[in-house]
């Protein structure tokens, strides 16, 4: 039992070692990751800040996190892409427009929803 244990613990360790590095990575090549990270920050004051119910906090931390999820998914997309071909390609462009389509989408339900919380 105890082998197994060590086992699970060494897995979630470097599940959280690998996940650091990816973070880490398109830190420091991606401008719209930092950029969002900062659009979060200022989210999160604010929902601490505001006179907001747990839920409405909640939410808007969330769905903060689902958009930096978002664009680190997006950031996978283009460097695949990239590597599998360096040619401009429609379909490459494709699956590039829709990761981009994907934050879009993400962060247009973060700041829907600041808005119903608002003016609620």
């Amino acid at each position: 039992m105890l082998d197994f244990i060590g086992g699970e613990l060494r897995r979630f360790g470097n599940t959280c070692r690998w996940s650091l590095q990816g973070w880490r990575a398109a830190w420091a090549t991606e401008k719209s990751l930092r950029q969002w990270s900062l659009v979060n920050l200022v989210s999160a004051t604010l929902a601490f800040t505001l006179d907001l119910t747990t839920g409405e906090r909640a939410l808007i931390l969330a769905l903060g996190l689902l958009v930096l999820a978002a664009e680190l998914f997006n950031t996978a997309i283009e460097e695949v892409v990239d590597l599998a071909t360096s040619e401009q390609h429609p379909r490459a462009g494709k699956a590039k427009d829709c990761g981009s389509a994907a934050v879009a989408l993400t962060a247009l339900a973060g700041g829907l929803a600041w808005l119903v919380i608002l003016l609620g």
